[in-house]
């Protein structure tokens, strides 16, 4: 029974096979005539006459599948064609008559090309794109690598004239077109790289000089960088364009009548439209060199730098010297210097590196990444004569100790100019502030005569401060030290030392302190210190809750500037920054650090009051909208939710907390 089942079957996949190479020839005659002008289909028509073929190759391929089963005493008629694509299939749903049908085309489909044409390969994939189940991208992917597959498995009459034919085709499928011409070149292309040869190139290139051609001219719709891509994956140069460009001639077809004039003014219209990239692409692909420095300006004007440097690169040393020139001139100093490294100019330009270098010093300077723009000078001495003046404009003057004693620097005769310029400027200091006195705080009696003082107080500011990590992917540094203001005092407790000496009491005495609904703490941005807290101090309770916490940072809608921003618009006077990256874990920290980490809590206090007075209105607010300051007091509570949720999957009763309101 099974043998003669198997003799039918394979006689009827024989009979369908030469069946279905006539109609596959009808299939390619009428896409000739279509694209020749002798006979215009439309669309509809062309998709009607896929759907048949479809469905010719999905009987092909199951009576070679079921002969295929037969001989294994298998029955299943097809294998599922999963849209992950797992060597053997992909899953396609149709849906006729509002009924949701699952249909199985075989591998066979996509891995014997003998005889089936390009447009009922492409309505194939289509049908497997629209109907895949994942992800946009990985379904291209996937497809991707079907399609490398396919050129693989010698499709008729070539892999590359196949793929020519594909894209004179893919525009009749509308919106799939940009997205599968782009799929198809990259599968040939990567096809390319693996095969020694095609065999059939010269009759693939003809057809793709043939479809760019007709690009250029309109009447195939295909986007711009596809065709691009047809002119780089078929290697077509001037010379073959010029050669079918004759052959049309012979046929008193006038349209070429200079070939080089008529791409010129292609890519004119490329230029006019500033889609730069593409006419640069066409430029250098055909060696045309008539558009000189004014493009190139024009390139930079708009912003388009990749296709200004590759402009540049094709057309040699002068237009790259322009272009350095460009940069240095609009403070691009980084793009200048990498040109002249990647081209060798260094003696033609020898201070661009040297300003390049000045200048990532500057930006590394006003981040206070004093550390980093150390490193960055790598010990030469000009450098780190223009870091010691960077630090003189900032007011770091230890900083300026630090590296003149370090580089035995000497005879700098601005050093005094640099510090009266300094000193005009008018930045807040504690005095302003009201604040009487900075106490550091590092064992037992110390930090409880600080947390009975904060006790007793209303208002309290809170800031903290680590060292730096400009290790990449490295963890951050534990928190070195907290700063608790009041109205008239400053606690800076040593974290690293408190914590290693007197753990116990230090949970203890910042957990009445951060929990306690009698103080109102402010913080800026301190969301960003809570998690840096938990984080240096996982075991410790105390930074696990926070109650009567108000961020001064949500008050306020513009957050330009920082602290140091908000101070000058509410207070008259910003907050000097210099030491913000400084060495935290040092001991003892010098008087400007502490000076420093004071003004950041003190400084909140101020800018609460100023803004909670009524009498006292600042120029930033204004007097008919007030800030309802209590809205925005909230309570940060992650342990006891934690604690609520594993009580709940121990179905164990917990008091709920609830938030104090100010």
């Amino acid at each position: 029974m099974a043998d003669s089942l198997t003799t039918n079957c394979h006689a009827i996949s024989r009979i369908a096979k030469q069946k279905f190479k006539v109609f596959c020839a009808i299939i390619r005659l009428s896409v000739v005539l279509h694209w020749n002008g002798y006979i215009k289909y439309r669309e509809m028509d062309f998709h009607i006459l896929v759907k048949v073929s479809s469905r010719c190759i999905l009987i092909v391929a199951a009576m070679n599948l079921a002969y295929k089963k037969l001989n294994s005493r298998m029955y299943p008629w097809m294998c599922l064609f999963e849209m992950g694509f797992e060597e053997k299939a992909i899953k396609l749903q149709v849906k006729e008559e509002k009924a949701c049908e699952t249909k199985r085309i075989c591998l066979h489909a996509f891995t014997d090309l003998t005889y089936v044409a390009p447009i009922v390969f492409l309505y194939l994939l289509k049908e497997c794109y629209v109907h895949g189940n994942l992800k946009a991208t990985k379904k291209f992917r996937a497809l991707q690598q079907q399609v490398h597959q396919v050129l693989c498995n010698s499709p008729q009459p070539g892999p590359a004239t196949f793929v020519a034919y594909c894209l004179y085709i893919l525009p009749i499928f509308g919106s799939y077109c940009e997205g599968f011409s782009h799929l198809i070149v990259s599968a040939f292309h990567r096809f390319l790289k693996t095969a020694a040869t095609t065999g059939d190139s010269l009759e693939a290139k003809i057809i793709a000089v043939r479809l760019f051609l007709d690009i250029v001219e309109g009447s195939i719709d295909h986007d711009e960088r596809i065709a691009v891509k047809i002119l780089e994956v078929f290697d077509i140069k001037l010379t073959d364009i010029e050669k079918v460009a004759s052959q049309s001639k012979a046929k008193n077809d006038r349209r070429f009548h200079s070939v080089k004039a008529f791409l010129e003014q292609y890519i004119f219209g490329f230029i006019e439209s500033e889609s730069y990239m593409t006419a640069v692409n066409l430029l250098e692909h055909f060696s045309i060199r008539q558009s000189g420095e004014s493009f190139l300006v024009k390139m930079i004007e708009k912003k388009q730098f990749r296709a200004a440097e590759k402009w540049a690169t094709f057309m040699g040393k002068p237009m790259l010297s322009m272009l350095i020139r460009e940069y240095v001139g609009r403070n691009k100093l980084k793009s200048a210097y990498l040109i002249v490294k990647k081209n060798n100019l260094q003696q033609e330009f020898p201070d661009v590196h040297h300003k390049y270098k000045e200048s990532a010093l500057k930006k590394l300077a006003e981040k206070a990444c004093w550390d980093v723009a150390e490193a960055k000078a790598n010990g030469d001495r000009q450098l780190v004569e223009y870091l010691v003046y960077l630090a003189m404009e900032a007011g770091y003057l230890e900083k300026v100790d630090e590296l003149c004693n370090r580089y035995c620097l000497e005879g700098f005769p601005k050093a005094q100019e640099h510090e009266a310029n300094f000193l005009q400027h008018c930045f807040l200091n504690l005095n302003e502030l009201g604040v009487e006195d900075i106490i550091w705080v590092d064992e037992l009696n110390g930090l409880g005569k600080a947390t009975c003082h904060i006790e007793g107080s209303k208002v309290v500011g809170l800031d903290c401060e680590w060292k730096p990590n400009y290790v990449k992917g490295s963890k951050p540094n534990k928190v070195s030290i907290m700063q608790i203001a009041s109205d008239k005092k400053v606690f800076i407790l040593d974290l690293i030392k408190l914590y290693n000496d007197v753990p116990d009491v230090l949970d203890n005495c910042l957990t009445h302190i951060l929990r306690s609904p009698r103080i109102l703490k402010l913080g800026y941005n301190f969301q960003c210190d809570v998690k840096q807290l938990a984080q240096s101090y996982g075991d410790l309770e105390c930074f696990k809750c926070f109650n009567m916490l108000l961020d001064i940072q949500n008050m306020f809608k513009d957050s330009r500037g920082g602290l140091s921003g908000l101070a000058e618009k509410i207070l008259g006077a910003s907050l000097n920054k210099t030491r913000r990256n400084s060495n935290w874990e040092q001991r003892p920290l010098s008087q400007n650090q502490l000076e420093y980490a004071a003004l950041d809590a003190a400084v909140l206090i101020q800018i609460f009051y100023r803004v909670c007075d009524h009498s006292h209105t600042a120029d930033a607010l204004d007097e008919h909208n007030k800030i309802e300051w209590k809205s925005y007091i909230v309570s940060h509570m992650d342990n006891l939710r934690k604690s609520r949720k594993e009580s709940r999957l121990r179905k164990e009763p917990e008091p709920e907390v609830k938030d104090n309101e100010a």
